[in-house]
């Protein structure tokens, strides 16, 4: 009867042993089998956090997490542009943009009103810092009263200072008005000389102003280099240069002679219309493909598409009488002054 209840007890000790030595083992073992909770949430942590390491760099190349682009969005659409490109597939992109911006712009064209090489050499000293439109709207007024080279130098300055006031920098431009219709009828018979040497004797009168009057008066090749082709051919990857007259020269090496006068008008409308100088519409562009500086401006199409202008826009175009073929609507004339009250 003794015996029976001893061997319970034993049974007993031997059975709280094993489970004293299980419980000393056992988290082991389990944490190796991956069967507690403890064991599956640490590896999930790890997993996490490579996670996240493995996305850091993707929002990198995706251009989130710079924040020095103008629109902070496209540096990686912009990288491949800054492989090096030989100078034969750069002049190549660059007669493909050429003849896109053609496609775009058939009927581009000086946005200056003008009858005769005077008036246009005229309104070309005048848009020097204001807009194409503020100057057609300001010479019908002009042209009335001087329509030639000798009534302008006979001209009394304050009374011209007032006709072409709404142009800006009145003082300066009459000076340049009068002293070049001066030249005009003494040295040039009164007529517009059609040599760039001799253009840019005239009082006022650069490469620019030259060409713009050499190109459309008369016919000879020339590139316009203003502010809009100077911005546009260095976004385009056609030259580096800040100074006009390299730009110009660098543009030259490019194209061949013949495009030089529609490749500027081509060229300043599209900076006028779409690859504006603080907010480019790169996602309205139509050569974006092919520009290394997409991305500078906003890419999302319809915010892009908000951001054009003139005809494009839906808006009034530049000239107060534009060539038959342009497909926006003429600019309106200057409105009258407020007479006080």
């Amino acid at each position: 009867m003794n015996a029976t209840p001893e061997k319970p007890a034993a049974a007993k000790k031997a059975v709280a042993k094993k489970a004293t030595a299980a419980a000393e083992q056992g988290p082991a073992k389990k944490t190796a089998a991956g069967k507690t909770a403890p064991a599956k949430k640490a590896p999930a942590k790890k997993a996490t956090a490579k996670k996240a390491t493995a996305k850091a760099p993707a929002k990198t190349a995706a251009g989130k997490a710079p924040a020095k682009t103008a629109a902070g969005k496209a540096p990686a659409k912009k990288a491949p542009a800054r492989k090096p490109e030989s100078r034969v597939a750069m002049v190549r992109r660059a007669r493909r943009i050429n003849r896109e911006l053609a496609e775009l712009y058939p009927y581009a064209h000086p946005e200056l009103d003008f009858t005769n090489p005077f008036e246009l050499l005229v309104a070309t000293v005048l848009s020097a810092q204001t807009t194409d439109l503020r100057v057609n709207q300001t010479t019908p007024r002009l042209f009335a009263v001087c329509p030639t080279p000798e009534d302008m130098a006979a001209m009394p300055p304050e009374k011209l200072e007032e006709l072409i006031r709404p142009t800006g920098f009145f003082r300066a431009k009459t000076k340049s008005l009068i002293g070049l219709s001066a030249a005009l009828r003494d040295r040039f018979g009164g007529e517009v000389p059609g040599r760039l040497e001799d253009l840019v004797t005239l009082p006022g009168v650069g490469r620019k102003t030259a060409n713009v009057v050499l190109g459309n008066a008369f016919g000879v090749p020339g590139i316009t280099v203003d502010t809009h082709f100077g911005r546009l051919a260095r976004r385009f990857g056609w030259t580096t240069a800040e100074d006009a007259e390299k730009v110009e020269a660098d543009v030259a090496g490019i194209f061949p002679k013949s495009e030089w006068t529609m490749l500027s008008h081509r060229v300043v409308f599209h900076g006028r219309r779409v690859c504006h100088s603080r907010k480019p519409a790169c996602g309205a562009c139509a050569i974006a493909p092919l520009c290394p500086a997409y991305g500078e401006g906003e890419t999302d199409p319809e915010k892009a598409r908000k951001l054009l202008k003139y005809e494009l826009g839906g808006q009034p175009g530049q000239r107060l009488k534009p060539p038959a073929d342009y497909p926006g609507r003429p600019a309106p004339p200057m409105a009258p002054p407020v007479a006080a009250s």
